[in-house]
Protein backbone atom coordinates (compact mmCIF):
# COMPACT_ATOMS: atom_id res chain seq x y z
CA UNK A 1 0.00 0.00 0.00
CA UNK A 2 1.23 3.82 -0.89
CA UNK A 3 2.27 5.98 1.67
CA UNK A 4 0.58 8.72 0.55
CA UNK A 5 -2.84 8.91 2.29
CA UNK A 6 -5.96 11.85 1.98
CA UNK A 7 -7.80 13.37 4.59
CA UNK A 8 -11.53 14.38 3.32
CA UNK A 9 -12.62 16.79 5.51
CA UNK A 10 -15.44 18.94 6.50
CA UNK A 11 -14.33 21.93 8.00
CA UNK A 12 -18.10 22.53 9.10
CA UNK A 13 -19.01 19.04 11.00
CA UNK A 14 -19.93 19.31 14.66
CA UNK A 15 -19.93 23.05 14.83
CA UNK A 16 -16.35 23.80 13.61
CA UNK A 17 -14.85 20.80 15.15
CA UNK A 18 -14.08 19.30 11.65
CA UNK A 19 -11.15 21.98 10.98
CA UNK A 20 -9.61 22.09 14.46
CA UNK A 21 -9.30 18.21 13.84
CA UNK A 22 -7.78 17.81 10.98
CA UNK A 23 -4.64 18.96 12.51
CA UNK A 24 -3.99 16.41 15.25
CA UNK A 25 -5.39 13.49 12.89
CA UNK A 26 -2.95 14.79 9.87
CA UNK A 27 0.21 14.75 12.86
CA UNK A 28 -0.61 11.38 13.91
CA UNK A 29 -0.82 9.96 10.70
CA UNK A 30 2.48 11.71 9.19
CA UNK A 31 4.39 10.38 12.67
CA UNK A 32 3.91 7.05 11.50
CA UNK A 33 5.11 7.83 7.87
CA UNK A 34 2.36 8.39 6.10
CA UNK A 35 2.64 11.73 3.22
CA UNK A 36 -0.80 13.45 3.76
CA UNK A 37 -3.15 15.37 1.57
CA UNK A 38 -6.30 17.47 2.52
CA UNK A 39 -8.88 17.57 0.31
CA UNK A 40 -11.80 20.22 1.37
CA UNK A 41 -13.83 20.99 -1.29
CA UNK A 42 -16.22 24.13 -2.11
CA UNK A 43 -18.83 22.17 -1.45
CA UNK A 44 -20.25 18.87 -1.09
CA UNK A 45 -20.52 17.98 -4.89
CA UNK A 46 -16.92 19.50 -5.47
CA UNK A 47 -15.49 17.42 -2.49
CA UNK A 48 -16.75 14.34 -3.87
CA UNK A 49 -15.25 14.94 -7.12
CA UNK A 50 -12.17 15.14 -5.34
CA UNK A 51 -12.73 12.47 -3.09
CA UNK A 52 -13.07 10.09 -6.63
CA UNK A 53 -9.88 11.72 -8.24
CA UNK A 54 -7.95 10.96 -4.64
CA UNK A 55 -9.21 7.04 -5.38
CA UNK A 56 -8.91 6.76 -8.91
CA UNK A 57 -5.55 8.23 -8.08
CA UNK A 58 -4.50 5.51 -6.22
CA UNK A 59 -4.57 6.87 -2.90
CA UNK A 60 -3.21 4.81 -0.07
CA UNK A 61 -6.76 5.38 2.13
CA UNK A 62 -9.24 8.24 2.12
CA UNK A 63 -10.30 9.12 5.65
CA UNK A 64 -12.92 11.41 6.60
CA UNK A 65 -12.56 13.84 8.87
CA UNK A 66 -15.83 15.14 10.17
CA UNK A 67 -19.90 13.23 10.89
CA UNK A 68 -21.89 11.03 9.55
CA UNK A 69 -22.48 13.20 6.33
CA UNK A 70 -19.09 13.12 5.52
CA UNK A 71 -19.00 9.52 6.08
CA UNK A 72 -21.40 9.34 3.85
CA UNK A 73 -19.96 11.41 0.73
CA UNK A 74 -16.77 9.26 1.41
CA UNK A 75 -18.93 6.21 1.12
CA UNK A 76 -19.80 7.57 -2.05
CA UNK A 77 -16.12 7.72 -3.30
CA UNK A 78 -14.78 4.44 -1.80
CA UNK A 79 -17.75 1.73 -2.13
CA UNK A 80 -17.10 -1.02 -4.11
CA UNK A 81 -13.19 -0.03 -4.15
CA UNK A 82 -10.26 -1.95 -2.34
CA UNK A 83 -9.41 1.46 -0.87
CA UNK A 84 -9.57 1.57 3.03
CA UNK A 85 -12.02 3.61 4.73
CA UNK A 86 -10.65 5.82 7.76
CA UNK A 87 -12.99 7.67 10.13
CA UNK A 88 -11.95 10.42 12.13
CA UNK A 89 -15.60 11.32 13.95
CA UNK A 90 -15.78 14.52 14.78
CA UNK A 91 -19.37 15.52 14.18
CA UNK A 92 -22.81 15.75 16.25
CA UNK A 93 -24.10 11.91 15.45
CA UNK A 94 -20.92 9.74 14.50
CA UNK A 95 -23.10 7.10 14.54
CA UNK A 96 -21.07 4.96 11.90
CA UNK A 97 -18.13 5.97 13.87
CA UNK A 98 -20.11 4.34 17.20
CA UNK A 99 -21.11 1.29 14.89
CA UNK A 100 -17.64 0.48 14.00
CA UNK A 101 -15.95 0.98 17.75
CA UNK A 102 -13.91 3.76 16.70
CA UNK A 103 -13.09 7.16 18.83
CA UNK A 104 -15.26 9.95 18.90
CA UNK A 105 -14.31 13.42 19.18
CA UNK A 106 -10.84 12.25 19.69
CA UNK A 107 -8.79 13.17 16.51
CA UNK A 108 -5.69 11.98 17.32
CA UNK A 109 -6.63 9.04 19.02
CA UNK A 110 -8.20 8.03 15.96
CA UNK A 111 -4.95 8.93 13.67
CA UNK A 112 -3.27 6.70 15.01
CA UNK A 113 -5.49 3.93 15.59
CA UNK A 114 -6.44 4.98 11.79
CA UNK A 115 -2.16 4.53 11.15
CA UNK A 116 -1.63 1.28 13.01
CA UNK A 117 -4.62 -0.32 11.20
CA UNK A 118 -3.22 0.93 7.81
CA UNK A 119 0.55 -0.14 8.54
CA UNK A 120 -0.69 -3.58 10.15
CA UNK A 121 -3.06 -4.16 7.34
CA UNK A 122 -5.44 -4.31 9.79
CA UNK A 123 -8.42 -3.93 7.71
CA UNK A 124 -12.41 -5.31 7.77
CA UNK A 125 -14.43 -5.49 4.69
CA UNK A 126 -18.06 -4.62 5.52
CA UNK A 127 -21.19 -4.52 4.10
CA UNK A 128 -23.33 -1.37 3.16
CA UNK A 129 -26.54 -0.46 2.05
CA UNK A 130 -27.36 0.84 -1.64
CA UNK A 131 -30.47 2.73 -2.99
CA UNK A 132 -29.89 3.24 -6.55
CA UNK A 133 -26.74 4.67 -6.83
CA UNK A 134 -26.42 5.91 -3.59
CA UNK A 135 -24.34 3.88 -0.63
CA UNK A 136 -25.28 4.21 3.10
CA UNK A 137 -23.45 3.05 6.41
CA UNK A 138 -25.92 3.27 9.03
CA UNK A 139 -29.60 3.61 8.74
CA UNK A 140 -32.50 4.40 6.09
CA UNK A 141 -34.95 6.21 7.87
CA UNK A 142 -38.50 6.64 7.02
CA UNK A 143 -41.78 7.88 8.52
CA UNK A 144 -42.51 9.87 12.05
CA UNK A 145 -38.66 10.38 11.92
CA UNK A 146 -38.05 11.21 8.74
CA UNK A 147 -40.85 14.28 9.04
CA UNK A 148 -39.00 14.86 12.06
CA UNK A 149 -35.94 15.81 9.76
CA UNK A 150 -38.18 16.75 7.28
CA UNK A 151 -39.59 19.68 9.43
CA UNK A 152 -36.01 20.61 10.87
CA UNK A 153 -34.27 21.05 7.84
CA UNK A 154 -37.07 23.34 6.84
CA UNK A 155 -37.08 25.72 10.37
CA UNK A 156 -34.54 28.91 10.23
CA UNK A 157 -34.79 29.05 13.98
CA UNK A 158 -33.00 28.02 16.21
CA UNK A 159 -29.83 26.31 15.31
CA UNK A 160 -28.53 23.17 16.05
CA UNK A 161 -29.85 19.98 17.46
CA UNK A 162 -32.80 22.38 19.72
CA UNK A 163 -34.70 22.95 16.18
CA UNK A 164 -35.03 19.41 15.55
CA UNK A 165 -36.64 18.91 19.18
CA UNK A 166 -39.35 21.46 18.33
CA UNK A 167 -39.60 19.91 14.90
CA UNK A 168 -40.29 16.63 16.82
CA UNK A 169 -42.81 18.46 19.08
CA UNK A 170 -44.95 19.88 15.95
CA UNK A 171 -44.85 16.38 14.06
CA UNK A 172 -46.40 14.42 17.65
CA UNK A 173 -48.79 17.40 17.43
CA UNK A 174 -49.96 16.17 14.02
CA UNK A 175 -49.19 12.76 14.65
CA UNK A 176 -51.12 10.13 12.93
CA UNK A 177 -49.65 6.16 11.26
CA UNK A 178 -48.80 6.08 7.81
CA UNK A 179 -49.91 3.48 5.48
CA UNK A 180 -47.01 1.84 4.44
CA UNK A 181 -46.46 -1.18 1.61
CA UNK A 182 -43.15 -3.12 2.17
CA UNK A 183 -41.75 -6.00 0.28
CA UNK A 184 -38.91 -8.11 1.51
CA UNK A 185 -36.40 -9.90 -0.31
CA UNK A 186 -38.70 -11.80 -3.01
CA UNK A 187 -41.55 -12.12 -0.71
CA UNK A 188 -45.43 -10.79 -1.01
CA UNK A 189 -46.27 -7.32 -0.80
CA UNK A 190 -47.23 -6.37 3.05
CA UNK A 191 -49.47 -3.82 3.90
CA UNK A 192 -49.47 -2.30 6.83
CA UNK A 193 -49.99 1.05 9.06
CA UNK A 194 -46.63 1.95 10.73
CA UNK A 195 -45.31 4.60 12.48
CA UNK A 196 -41.92 4.51 10.81
CA UNK A 197 -39.61 1.98 9.19
CA UNK A 198 -35.91 2.08 9.63
CA UNK A 199 -33.84 -0.23 7.83
CA UNK A 200 -30.74 -0.51 9.83
CA UNK A 201 -26.98 -1.77 7.97
CA UNK A 202 -25.57 -0.58 11.60
CA UNK A 203 -27.01 -0.26 14.82
CA UNK A 204 -28.47 3.86 15.37
CA UNK A 205 -29.06 6.87 14.03
CA UNK A 206 -29.48 10.62 15.76
CA UNK A 207 -26.37 10.10 17.57
CA UNK A 208 -26.57 7.12 19.55
CA UNK A 209 -30.29 6.13 18.87
CA UNK A 210 -30.30 2.15 18.83
CA UNK A 211 -33.29 2.27 16.34
CA UNK A 212 -32.31 -0.95 14.84
CA UNK A 213 -30.33 -2.26 17.89
CA UNK A 214 -28.76 -6.02 16.41
CA UNK A 215 -27.91 -4.77 13.19
CA UNK A 216 -24.54 -6.81 11.76
CA UNK A 217 -22.40 -4.73 9.73
CA UNK A 218 -20.77 -8.19 7.97
CA UNK A 219 -23.91 -10.23 7.67
CA UNK A 220 -25.17 -9.58 4.20
CA UNK A 221 -28.71 -8.61 5.60
CA UNK A 222 -30.70 -5.67 6.87
CA UNK A 223 -32.35 -5.65 10.45
CA UNK A 224 -35.83 -3.64 9.43
CA UNK A 225 -37.34 -2.14 12.27
CA UNK A 226 -41.05 -1.31 12.09
CA UNK A 227 -43.01 0.91 14.61
CA UNK A 228 -46.56 -0.07 14.16
CA UNK A 229 -50.00 1.68 14.23
CA UNK A 230 -48.92 3.41 17.89
CA UNK A 231 -50.72 5.91 19.46
CA UNK A 232 -49.01 9.35 20.47
CA UNK A 233 -49.60 8.19 24.02
CA UNK A 234 -47.86 4.98 22.86
CA UNK A 235 -45.05 6.61 20.90
CA UNK A 236 -44.12 8.72 23.56
CA UNK A 237 -43.52 6.11 25.94
CA UNK A 238 -41.85 3.65 23.53
CA UNK A 239 -39.17 6.25 21.65
CA UNK A 240 -36.90 7.03 24.63
CA UNK A 241 -36.06 2.96 24.91
CA UNK A 242 -34.70 3.58 21.38
CA UNK A 243 -31.53 4.94 23.20
CA UNK A 244 -31.06 1.62 24.92
CA UNK A 245 -32.35 -0.37 22.29
CA UNK A 246 -35.21 -1.70 24.50
CA UNK A 247 -37.73 -0.71 22.16
CA UNK A 248 -37.49 -3.91 20.18
CA UNK A 249 -39.15 -5.53 22.99
CA UNK A 250 -42.77 -3.47 23.20
CA UNK A 251 -45.27 -5.58 20.83
CA UNK A 252 -45.87 -2.64 18.54
CA UNK A 253 -42.28 -3.08 16.84
CA UNK A 254 -40.76 -5.81 15.04
CA UNK A 255 -37.91 -7.10 13.53
CA UNK A 256 -37.61 -7.98 10.06
CA UNK A 257 -34.06 -9.23 8.45
CA UNK A 258 -33.38 -9.04 4.47
CA UNK A 259 -31.28 -8.23 1.99
CA UNK A 260 -33.51 -6.21 -0.14
CA UNK A 261 -36.40 -4.23 1.14
CA UNK A 262 -39.08 -2.04 -1.19
CA UNK A 263 -40.90 0.97 1.04
CA UNK A 264 -43.97 2.40 -0.39
CA UNK A 265 -45.45 5.34 1.42
CA UNK A 266 -46.70 8.85 0.29
CA UNK A 267 -45.23 11.98 1.69
CA UNK A 268 -42.12 10.64 3.20
CA UNK A 269 -38.74 11.42 2.43
CA UNK A 270 -36.35 8.66 2.87
CA UNK A 271 -33.16 9.75 4.59
CA UNK A 272 -30.05 7.69 5.22
CA UNK A 273 -27.30 8.59 6.98
CA UNK A 274 -28.94 11.34 8.15
CA UNK A 275 -28.86 12.47 4.39
CA UNK A 276 -32.20 12.87 2.12
CA UNK A 277 -32.41 10.06 -0.02
CA UNK A 278 -35.50 11.41 -2.16
CA UNK A 279 -39.52 10.26 -1.47
CA UNK A 280 -40.65 6.80 -0.95
CA UNK A 281 -40.92 4.78 -2.95
CA UNK A 282 -37.40 3.70 -2.41
CA UNK A 283 -35.77 0.19 -2.35
CA UNK A 284 -32.47 -0.81 -0.59
CA UNK A 285 -29.60 -3.38 -0.97
CA UNK A 286 -27.58 -4.97 1.48
CA UNK A 287 -24.59 -5.26 -0.16
CA UNK A 288 -21.94 -7.37 1.96
CA UNK A 289 -18.49 -6.17 1.86
CA UNK A 290 -18.98 -3.30 0.00
CA UNK A 291 -16.07 -1.08 1.95
CA UNK A 292 -12.97 -2.02 3.71
CA UNK A 293 -12.52 0.19 6.66
CA UNK A 294 -9.70 0.39 8.93
CA UNK A 295 -10.73 -0.45 12.75
CA UNK A 296 -8.91 -1.37 16.04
Amino acid sequence: MTSEITLFVNPTAGRGRGAHAAQPAASALRAAGFSVRTILGENAEDALTRARAAVEGGTGALIAVGGDGMANLALQAVAGTRTPLGLVAVGTGNDFARALGLPVRDPAAAGRLIAESLKGALLRDIDLGCVGDTWFGTVLASGFDSRVNDRGNRMRWPTGRFKYDLAMLAELAAFKPFPYRITLDDGEVQEIEATLVAVGNGSSYGGGMKICADADLTDGLFDITVVGDCSRTTLLKVFPKVYKGTHLGHPKVTVHRAARVELVADGITGYADGEPLGPLPLTADCIRAAVRVALP
